[in-house]
């Protein structure tokens, strides 16, 4: 049940293409984008709960992280609106619910046994930080080499040729990303490997949240 696990390679998967898929839990449905085993490991996914549905309690042995899409997401620690970032650290358990409803990035099992901090951040509600040339960036977290973000691109703006020590993971969120290798609409998953490279660019303002430094090195 292995899926995108070579992590030297580049993928672009359109998650607005693909189909929901069932998991374990009536009324929660699923969008595999890795996965190294069928229900643990290493995983990404988009997740969607229809109003009313849960998971029994369970722990995340290495850690878990959130990005909620849409709706709300809640568990016994609180409800989480479109726009909230959390992580719960390896060793962290919890049932997690959806009394309307909701979508969300969940990664699981991706976190250095060190990195301990619970994260609880509402973007909707947090600051802008200047960037590089017209880009705006809200920094979510970061541990060693990792770096996760929000960065708000203008109409118009074009990046300069870089590389991405670590890799680099995107989910475009709104607008249209583009690079030389393509053009990535709302809903786009990108993972580029180690060392790679781009220059990216938007003619319109685009919302992607984006992780760097995380990846093997194959």
């Amino acid at each position: 049940m292995m899926l995108n696990m070579s992590f030297s390679e580049r993928l672009v998967i359109n998650t607005g293409q693909q189909e929901w898929l069932s998991s374990p839990a009536l009324g929660v449905w699923r969008k595999p984008l890795e996965r190294e085993a069928k229900e643990s490991g290493h995983t990404t996914s988009i997740v969607k709960y229809e109003p009313g549905s849960r998971f029994q309690s369970h722990p995340h042995p290495a850690g878990e992280e959130i990005l909620v899409l849409e709706g709300v997401f809640s568990d016994e620690t609180g409800d989480f609106p479109a726009g909230s970032y959390i992580r719960n650290p390896p060793g962290s358990q919890h049932a997690p619910f959806s009394k309307e409803g909701c979508t969300i990035l969940v990664k699981l099992n991706q976190f250095s046994p060190n990195d301990l901090k619970p994260v609880r951040i509402n973007t909707r509600n947090t600051d802008w930080l200047p960037g590089i040339g017209g880009l705006q960036v809200m920094p979510l977290h970061e541990f060693e080499h990792e770096h996760v973000a929000l960065v708000k691109w203008p109409a118009g703006e074009i990046f300069q040729p870089h590389r991405h020590f670590g890799g680099e993971e995107i989910l475009v969120l709104s607008g249209t990303f583009q690079d030389e290798h393509g053009t990535y609409p709302a809903g786009c998953w990108l993972r580029s490997p180690h060392m790679s490279q781009h220059s990216p660019r938007t003619e319109e303002e685009t919302i992607i949240w984006v992780k760097t430094g995380h990846l093997p090195v194959e």
